[in-house]
Formats: structure tokens, sequence, C-alpha cells
């Protein structure tokens, strides 16, 4: 959901990729970088689960998964983002669980739609109807026997730019990258590095100025929705803590075609791009294993 704030300041760092004078990427970073946050996390507690308990996370990220795949078929010019949410109410509640974002701190849906040149916790609304060339992202969450899944997708509404095809592959790319990352052994800052570089050679390889949102990241997740620690999805490779068997941790970059300046609307949710341009996002629920990571809100086989 509604995607783990910084601890940093609202107004704190900014990441953009972008592509150098010779060709190569770049990265601008703002006066505080992924270290303090960081560092800040080091000796927390960290929920550890039995593989029992990853099981459990493994039915409720399959739901998840589902839904999501409910929304995307209904998601087409005409429909309003109110529509996509009852949908994903009705889907989980049919299976015995709980929306996990409805009641969140007071967040009146059971999905954040976030279309265009909102980032994460767009409010659906009777009144956003969906129209031909519009980028949606859906995050969408449940809680089955306590337990949680998180995932967000990226869903183009009709014909699409080239542009932002781009972008939102360069995203979805990225959270892969991350993901390949969450390894036993590994430190937590390896996952934000990965994002990064993936970041950078999108940038590269479409000669785009990406920005990743630095405000907002992944989370630990679990018999919470939010836990410990923080994600960033950009900073130096090993830092943090080390990546142990039975953590679960919610992978999810965001990335602007533009300046990764972000504001908050009137509605005290919704997390818009400063200077209008095109947001994207995607998300995975994973956990570590002694065999690499288990993506837990894959769709069911």
């Amino acid at each position: 959901m509604p995607s783990a704030r910084s601890r940093r300041s609202p107004t704190g760092s900014r990441t953009r990729c972008a592509t150098g004078d010779d060709g190569s990427a770049a990265v601008n970073r703002g006066r505080r970088g992924v270290r303090g946050a960081l560092a800040r996390l080091r000796g927390r507690d960290i929920e550890i689960k039995s593989r029992g308990e990853l099981e459990a996370m493994r039915a409720a990220g399959a739901l998840v998964a589902a839904t999501l795949k409910a929304v995307t078929e209904l998601a087409r010019p005409g429909v309003s983002t109110a529509e996509l949410d009852a949908l994903a109410e009705q889907t989980i509640r049919d299976a015995g669980a709980v929306p996990s974002f409805l009641g969140y701190h007071g967040y009146p849906a059971s999905i954040c739609a976030s279309v265009n040149e909102q980032i994460v916790h767009g409010i659906p609304s009777a009144g956003q109807i969906l129209a031909e060339g519009d980028l949606i992202s859906v995050d969408c969450g449940a809680i089955l026997e306590g337990w949680h899944g998180d995932a967000a997708v990226t869903i183009p509404i009709g014909t699409v730019s080239a542009a932002d095809l781009a972008l939102s592959a360069a995203c979805e790319e990225a959270l892969y990258a991350g993901i390949a990352a969450v390894q036993a052994g590994a430190r937590l800052s390896d996952i934000s590095h990965a994002v990064q570089v993936s970041c950078e050679k999108s940038a590269h390889r479409d000669r785009a100025d990406y920005g990743i949102v630095a405000e907002y990241g992944g989370h630990g997740i679990g018999s919470s929705m939010h836990m410990d620690p923080f994600l960033p999805n950009f900073g130096d490779p090993g830092q943090g803590p080390r990546l142990k068997p039975g953590m679960a941790l919610a992978v999810e970059p965001m990335l602007t075609a533009g300046d990764p300046e972000t504001r908050e609307l009137s509605d005290g949710w919704t997390v818009v791009t400063a200077d209008g341009s095109r947001a994207v996002h995607w998300e995975h629920s994973v956990a570590v294993t002694e065999d690499g990571p288990w993506l837990l809100t894959a769709p069911a086989d």
C-alpha cells in the first residue's frame, strides 16, 4: 500500500537517473542519502517468519495477484477508478480475506489508483474516468488469516505512447533487479543499489531522464503491512541489516518521466509529481530463503 515513507523530511533527497554528456548514466542525489536512513535501522528488530508463516503469506500474496489480474482486465477507457476499487474489494472478500488498505490510517479505499502524474496513494473515485492513453498504477493489499500480501502494477489504458511504455518497462525491470538481490547474507542496501543501477541502465538505453522517487520506498511486511526495515530505491551496496531467511520485504520502485520532486494533494493521500510528469509504480512482496528470493505475490501456479 501506501508505500512506506522515508524518515527523512519531505524536502529531502531526490534522485535522478540521467544520461550524462558522455552517454553514461548518472545519478543526482540530494543532501540526504540512503546511509542516514539505513543507519537508523541498524539494531532494530526485523520480523523472521517460519516456513509455515511464509506459506500463509504466499496465500495472501496469490490473492493479491488474482485481484490485480481482475482489475487489469477491467481497466479500460470509460471505466472509473471507483469501479476498479469495488471489484478489488469484492474479489478479496469473496476469498475470505480483508483489504489491507481500507481504513489504514483512515485511507478510504481498498486499492490505490494513481493515474498519470499521480505517483502513489491515489484515492479511487467515481469521477476519475480512465481515458485512452492513460497510465494507472494500482497498488493492492490483502490480509488472509492474519498475514499480509502487497503488490502493485502499472496498467496502460488503450494505446499509450512509446515513452510511457518505456518508463513502465524501466520500472518493472528495476523491480526484478531488486528482487534478484534479495539473497540470504546480502545487505539491505544491495537491493536498493540493484534498483538504482537498473534505472541508470534503462535511462541510458532509452536516452531518457528518469527520476527515482526517494521519499517513498519498500518496507518489511508480514504480520503487519508496514514493518521495519524501510527499503530505499537507491544507494550504495553493502550497507544496512544483513538479510536472513524468514525475512519478507515489499520491493517497490517508483519512477517518474521527469523531476522526481513530489507534492501531496489536499486530500492528504495522493502524491503527484511536482512538474506534472508521468509516474509509474511496480511492487512485489518477496521472502528471503536459503534458495533465493521467493516471490510471494506472484500469480498462483
